[in-house]
């Protein structure tokens, strides 16, 4: 199954952006309108990601959120692969936040 994939500048303003990272990895920094389910827990929190709408899938630099993204698809549910991950959309200059009240970055 091929994986649709999107660029961090042309995901929609009001989009559903599925973060996988680890808690160290999100903690860091995220874009602010991100979900954060970890890979290691989606399948037992699936549940928590809606059916009715795009789920743009997004890891460090876009593994991870590929395979997030394929078994998604699987399910049934319409899901993309943010190309070139978080890395790619600190390097496009999207806004980020952090939880550790520092300047928010990449881990």
């Amino acid at each position: 199954m091929t994986v649709p994939e999107i660029e961090p500048s042309d995901i929609p303003a009001d989009a559903y952006l599925l973060d996988v990272r680890e808690q160290d990895e999100w903690r860091a920094g995220h874009a602010r309108e991100a979900v954060h389910i970890p890979m290691t827990q989606i399948q037992g929190r699936v549940d928590e990601v809606p059916g009715d709408r795009t789920i743009y899938v997004v890891c460090r630099v876009g593994g991870r959120s590929l395979q997030v993204a394929a078994w998604l698809n699987q399910l049934g549910r319409d899901a993309v692969n943010v190309g070139g991950g978080m890395q790619s959309w600190e390097a496009a200059g999207r806004p980020m936040v952090s939880e550790s009240g520092e300047q928010p970055f990449v881990a």
